[in-house]
């Protein structure tokens, strides 16, 4: 063998895993590196981030690398607070695009071939309008002279309750990210429930089990990888999300996506802004392991 015929399979794994590992090393480790530096920094005295070796002449400030943005953040319980409320956000997003999505998936998954395009195109059909123009549109959805506002309140008031204001509250940010996210959660259920075999549930009736039964036993393990995908495609980007808080929360609503922006932009705490990115990107891969390790258990006990 030529040394040319023993390079051409390493050639080829380089062709095949190079342009993913290129994208993985430009988009995530490069920003990720220079986040970690960022959060060791001064924050400039007008925003941004000061020298780290002092200009010369300068007989004063703060220049180098210190660990206060991260001192600053575990000495305030608030943004433990704030990170908390956060993952219940996302989780409760999570829990109601399943419980929504998971039956419009078996739907289009058991319906003829010929319709499930058509379904599925009505499911990702909003991505052809702007985010923004969607999110605008809750807010007159929402508002206090919308009929869903008084038709609600006029329910409320039967029972003699109080009043409510669906905008600009907890409520209104919750319906928002759903809205935004059920369709990734939608398309990976819909994907893995269209490939299971029919005879399964067949061969289930046949011995006796009923369709609760069928589906406890047959569907819903089959369908823990859709799942879980589902879940970490929703329940990531809703951590970050800063976007449908500022527009359909109050100012009671902010969530450690929010906190991020105003770091930045607002207060101009550079610095303080990384460290929070950081962590924010810790607690993601910590969560994202711990489904990869439930999901590799789920499936290894499935197999026994």
């Amino acid at each position: 063998m030529t040394r040319e015929e023993a390079n051409a399979p390493r050639a080829a794994r380089f062709l095949v895993s190079g342009p993913p590992l290129l994208f993985l090393v430009v988009f995530f480790v490069a920003p990720s590196l220079i986040m970690i530096l960022t959060s060791f920094r001064f924050p400039g005295e007008f925003g941004g981030l000061a020298p780290i070796t002092a200009p010369a002449g300068a007989d004063h400030g703060e220049y180098g690398l210190t660990a206060e943005a991260y001192r600053f953040f575990f000495s305030d319980i608030l943004y433990a607070e704030i990170f908390l409320k956060s993952f219940g956000v996302a989780s409760a997003t999570t829990l109601i695009c399943l419980v929504m999505a998971y039956p419009l998936a078996v739907l289009i998954a058991r319906s003829e071939k010929r319709f499930r395009n058509l379904m599925v195109l009505l499911v990702v059909l909003p991505f052809a309008s702007n985010f923004l123009i969607r999110i605008y549109a809750w807010m007159i959805i929402l508002g206090p002279e919308s009929g869903l506002s008084h038709f609600i309140n006029a329910i409320l008031g039967a029972f003699g309750i109080a009043p409510v204001t669906l905008l600009f509250s907890p409520f209104a940010v919750l319906i928002g990210m759903v809205y935004v996210h059920l369709p990734f959660m939608v398309l990976p259920l819909y994907t893995n429930l269209e490939k299971h075999d029919p005879s399964l549930l067949d061969a289930a009736q046949d011995l006796g089990a009923n369709g609760w039964q069928r589906f406890w036993r047959v569907t819903w393990p089959l369908s823990l990888p859709g799942v879980f995908s589902g879940s970490a495609l929703v329940f990531i980007p809703v951590l970050g999300m800063f976007a449908v808080p500022d527009i359909l929360g109050g100012t009671g609503d902010i969530l450690i996506g929010n906190l991020i922006k105003d770091q930045f932009l607002g207060t101009r705490d550079w610095p303080f802004g990384s460290a929070l990115s950081i962590m924010l990107t810790l607690a993601v891969l910590s969560v994202a392991g711990l489904t990869a390790w439930f999901a590799r258990s789920a499936t290894g006990q499935r197999a026994a």
